[in-house]
């Protein structure tokens, strides 16, 4: 019986050991999604990222509407976090059980002893040194997930409407959805050349601060943007579209921004990539193939040429400096684009959905003299 008794005890303690290796892992795991920066994506968080995707794919794929497919996915964030944070309990309570086991009690009055702890509840308690200090350790975790998990939320909704702003603003300038041509194309119209400039800058520091967000914050990714039509990646590739358009037909009217926002453009998006572990070439040709057609850039560029955009080169010439930019961020782009669900737009890769069906508002231009537009 003595034997029995020790070896008891010496599982005990061993199940004990086990509790604390789970505990410790969870409370790294954590640190590192709601506290320490620099864009380590948790196996945790990636095994969650990939069951919701399922789900919100089962539930959607048979739907021919965007609208109602973008309406479902909105709420695909929540459902991240809610799973994530159910997850870090049920690991805090199976660890806790585990830690209890010297306690000599049943499984069951361990698990009931770890809960009443972990949610301070405090309806048991065991009257021992070790119990106390694990019902102490449970009841100070369960606050602590808590307050990091109030916390956390503000942090991710002022990113997100700072990032918002600026994809909103866009809209009048890129079209429902954004595209590059048609950014430089409306700046000539509404004859407002000086703005591409500050509208490069702005975006450059945008891109700066989408890096610095969504990198510490993976899972401001699957925030969509409040319209059916706008996406942030969608906005950011236009904008990039635009600036390298302009530097490969207008070199010398380009300005010095239009290179700037597409190095920090698609230096942010390799950023985010990595942190994802989404595989994409980091130092490709300039010569390699893009999925922009030239007859789809010469269309382009005579849709500009209309607009009396000033263009110096041919378009031979500027689709071989268009391509070498391109090639830097397409790759990155689509494969991030394709991962989000971002709306389906002009020059911005394919999607899952097949035969899915966008209506988007046209915008009917009134005017006194022609009120019906």
């Amino acid at each position: 019986m003595a034997a029995s008794a020790w070896e008891l005890s010496t599982l005990a303690y061993v199940v004990a050991a086990i509790g604390a290796i789970l505990f410790a892992a969870t409370v790294a795991n954590v640190l590192r999604t709601l506290v320490i920066p620099g864009g380590y994506v948790t196996r945790t968080s990636r095994l969650i990222d990939r069951v919701v995707i399922y789900v919100y794919h089962f539930f959607t794929k048979y739907s021919r509407q965007y609208a109602r497919k973008n309406s479902i996915l909105a709420s695909q964030p929540a459902a991240n976090l809610f799973l994530t944070l159910t997850s870090w309990m049920l690991t805090f309570l199976i660890a806790t059980t585990l830690l209890l086991a010297p306690n000599g009690h049943s499984t069951y009055d361990n698990f009931r002893e770890a809960g009443a702890s972990l949610l301070t509840l405090g309806f048991v308690t065991t009257n021992s040194l070790w119990a106390t200090t694990v019902d102490f350790l449970a009841g100070f975790t369960g606050l602590i997930i808590v307050a990091l998990q109030i916390a956390y939320l503000p942090t991710l909704y002022s990113a997100y409407n700072r990032r918002e702003t600026e994809v909103t603003l866009l809209n009048v300038r890129a079209g429902n959805p954004a595209w590059g041509p048609e950014v430089l194309r409306r700046s000539r119209i509404g004859a407002v050349m000086d703005e591409l400039p500050i509208i490069y800058l702005a975006w450059e520091r945008w891109a700066a601060e989408l890096a610095e967000s969504h990198v510490s914050y993976p899972t401001l990714l699957r925030f969509r943007s409040p319209g059916s039509g706008t996406s942030w990646i969608t906005s950011l590739l236009a904008v990039m579209d635009a600036a390298a358009m302009h530097l490969a037909l207008s070199p010398s009217e380009a300005p010095m921004q239009a290179r700037l926002v597409v190095q920090a453009g698609y230096g942010a998006l390799r950023q985010i990539g990595r942190a994802l572990r989404v595989n994409f070439n980091e130092d490709p040709r300039p010569d390699s193939e893009i999925s922009v057609s030239f007859d789809d850039f010469a269309n382009a560029v005579e849709l500009l040429r209309r607009a009396d955009f000033p263009i110096e080169r041919t378009t031979e010439e500027a689709y071989r400096h268009f391509v070498g930019w391109r090639v830097n961020y397409e790759e990155v782009v689509f494969k991030l684009a394709y991962a989000i669900d971002a709306i389906p737009a002009p020059w911005a890769g394919p999607r899952r959905w097949k035969a899915v069906e966008i209506d988007f508002p046209t915008v009917v231009n009134r005017t006194p003299e022609r009120p019906e537009g």
